[in-house]
């Protein structure tokens, strides 16, 4: 079993950035591609950003392209998202996602383990 913390969310104005983290237990993150979630109050959760198993390939939804950057570093157990330019549209819960031996482009359908989300709100 994985368990998955995500933290750093917060209140922004727009145009201001912040990290996200997403810390891992109960074994390592190297088999799993990760990824980031994202929820806004009456939305479907959308799918923002993949990340490859070693961090050599990314993928990034065409909304949050050249503002966000996905990471890892396996050492550490831990996935980051660094959001800049954050816009009105980006307010959410953020939550991380873990998909044994997956790809960058993460389903729903195909997520293994789920982080209990963090709040992100960018005011205008």
């Amino acid at each position: 079993q994985v368990q998955l913390v995500e933290s750093g969310g917060g209140l922004v104005q727009a145009g201001g950035s912040l990290r996200l983290s997403c810390q891992a237990s109960g074994r390592t993150l190297s088999s799993y591609a990760m990824g980031w979630f994202r929820q806004a109050p009456g939305k479907e959760r959308e799918f923002v950003a993949g990340i490859s198993r070693s961090g050599g390939s990314q993928y990034y939804v065409d909304s949050v392209k050249g503002r966000f950057t996905i990471s890892r570093d396996n050492a550490k157990n831990t996935v980051y998202l660094q959001m800049n330019s954050l816009k009105p549209e980006d307010t959410a819960v953020y939550s991380c996602a873990a998909e044994y031996f997956g790809g960058i482009r993460i389903t729903k359908d195909r997520v293994d383990y789920w982080g209990q989300g963090t709040q992100v709100t960018v005011s205008s």
